[in-house]
Order: C-alpha cells, then sequence, then structure tokens
C-alpha cells in the first residue's frame, strides 16, 4: 500500500553552468543516463550526478526570513509532496515519463560556510538534500510526478 511520501511532483527543475554558484530553475531539462542534468556543471561519471531537495525544506529557511527558493540551494531538482528524508541510498525513484534515478547519498559535508548558511546561521541542504546517479534518462519538467519504486516495478 503507498503512503503519501511516496509520491510528488517536480516543483523546478535548475541548472547552473559553474559549481559553488546558485542554480537558475529553466522549468525542463533532460537527464542523461550516467551524467545527470544536462548543461549542469555538477553532471559527470560521480556519485552525485543529481541533486534533489524539498519545496518544504526551501520553506523552513523563508520561514528564517530567507527570500530563498528553488535553485538556491544548488539543488537540480526541487520537489514538493515526496518525503525525501524517508528514501534510503539504493532507493529508484521515476520522474516523469521515462527518468529513473537511483539515490546514493543523503545529506552532504560543507566545507565552506556559504552565503546562506551566513545570512540565517543554518543551511537545509547538508541535512536534507539528497543525491542520486541517472540510471535511465529522460525529460522532466515541473509538474512531472515523482514517484518511489519498489523492487516488483524494477525487477517485474
Amino acid at each position: 500500500m503507498e503512503t503519501v511520501a511516496t509520491k510528488g511532483e517536480v516543483s523546478a527543475v535548475c541548472i547552473s553552468r559553474d559549481k559553488g554558484v546558485r542554480k537558475k530553475d529553466v522549468g525542463r531539462g533532460r537527464l542523461i543516463e550516467g551524467n545527470g542534468l544536462d548543461g549542469d556543471a555538477h553532471a559527470g561519471d560521480w556519485h552525485r550526478q543529481v541533486s534533489l531537495l524539498a519545496m518544504e525544506s526551501i520553506q523552513k529557511m523563508k520561514n528564517k526570513g530567507l527570500n530563498v527558493g528553488p535553485g538556491d540551494f544548488a539543488e537540480n531538482i526541487t520537489t514538493r509532496g515526496i518525503d525525501l528524508l524517508d528514501l534510503t541510498v539504493g532507493t529508484r525513484v521515476a520522474i516523469g515519463k521515462e527518468a529513473l534515478l537511483e539515490v546514493t547519498q543523503i545529506g552532504k559535508t560543507c566545507h565552506t560556510r556559504c552565503a546562506i548558511f551566513y545570512q540565517a546561521g543554518d543551511c537545509v541542504m547538508p541535512k536534507e538534500g539528497i543525491f542520486a546517479r541517472v540510471i535511465t534518462g529522460g525529460e522532466v519538467e515541473v509538474s512531472d510526478e515523482i514517484r518511489v519504486k519498489n523492487i516488483d516495478e524494477i525487477h517485474g
């Protein structure tokens, strides 16, 4: 039986040409198998090809008085309605009609304090952002459905 946390939707698709900067919401993009989001600086042959952060996490920072939105935490895909923190490494997540991601990392270590940290005294990405690699590429855009895949769907 599915719970509310296993489905959600894409709120933003964000890219940047450079690392270490906020990303711009471009509304749609193409996930490339084994690489990441086309045109994004973080794409490549490694375990953090795509980053995801929930709009609900961004709202926490807004509640602290920050004027932030999708892409401001350098996430590629901003989600809504799916509990990213319930996912575990190895979980597969389908986005839109074709794309399939596999969660590879929960949170991250920030080696330097970003502008968000200095403004708010905190940042949600290290604790609430997740990272994935692209198993199957495909187009993704705002309002696409996000679904956690169970083992039967993956192997059946």
